[in-house]
């Protein structure tokens, strides 16, 4: 009995071996008004060493990737091609579930911590996204516009890695700034830390993260949503009444 005590704790024995880790952010909801300009988030937290050092035998301590992921929405990217001297639209491809908004921050260049298909699996680097296209093009054709789409993001802001911004003091604490821009989408965010070591994803742990509007803007965004008739009767009345009132003052002038 004693011995199959045993093997049926060996896991769990092994499982509490493992390090922990224990994140938290700044803030887990960020207010966007009509003057917002963008944000800073701190990510913060500590690695809880049960039984193991904060460094293995070979001296080989361990690292901290931060990622921070928007609400996946479906996106059409066009392709342009000039033609005659014009710029015209030429091929396209709808992705079902491309991430609103991607940042990532590791205490060193990702490519220096793990192998191409860890990074595939945890999704850990802009080039590692599993961007979900809807048609099944041709791997050539899907690469060019997985590329495109990351320019574009990563021209707005949206989309950026940040190696070497994470600071690790005394192998346990952790802390990461990452800067939230003026058109960050709204919705619920996570932010996933890993811990990673020789090479391998030791733990993980996720916070969540809701950026919403506020204030009048928060008003017209519920309204649009929730009461869209209503929503589009109103926007009519008020362009009519602002055409009429501009008419009425360039009369009277």
């Amino acid at each position: 009995m004693r011995h199959a005590w045993l093997v049926l704790a060996a896991p769990l024995l092994m499982a509490q071996s493992q390090p922990v880790l224990v994140p938290d952010v700044s803030e887990r909801s960020i207010e966007i008004a009509y003057s917002f300009t963008g944000a800073e988030l701190l990510l913060f937290g500590a690695i809880l060493y049960p039984d193991t050092p904060a460094a293995d035998a070979a001296g080989q301590k361990a690292d901290i990737v931060v990622v921070v992921k928007g609400p996946t929405q479906s996106v059409l990217v066009r392709e342009k091609e000039k033609l005659a001297g014009i710029w015209v639209n030429a091929g396209s491809m709808r992705y079902r579930s491309a991430p609103s908004f991607y940042a990532v921050a590791s205490s060193r260049p990702i490519q220096q911590l793990v192998d191409d298909r860890t990074r595939a699996i945890y999704e850990l680097g802009v080039d590692s996204l599993q961007l979900s296209p809807a048609s099944g093009a041709s791997p050539d054709v899907q690469a060019r516009f997985d590329a495109g789409l990351v320019d574009l993001r990563s021209g707005s802001g949206l989309y950026y890695e940040a190696p070497g911004a994470v600071e690790i003091t005394g192998g346990v604490l952790y802390r990461a700034r990452l800067q939230i821009p003026a058109r960050v989408p709204v919705g619920k965010f996570t932010a996933e830390t890993f811990l990673i070591r020789n090479g391998r994803v030791l733990a993980a742990a996720v916070r969540p993260i809701e950026i919403r509007k506020s204030g009048f803007e928060r008003f017209v965004a519920y309204s649009a949503e929730r009461h869209s008739l209503v929503y589009g009767m109103a926007a009519v009345l008020l362009s009519v009444l602002l055409g009429w009132g501009a008419g009425a003052l360039w009369r009277r002038f």
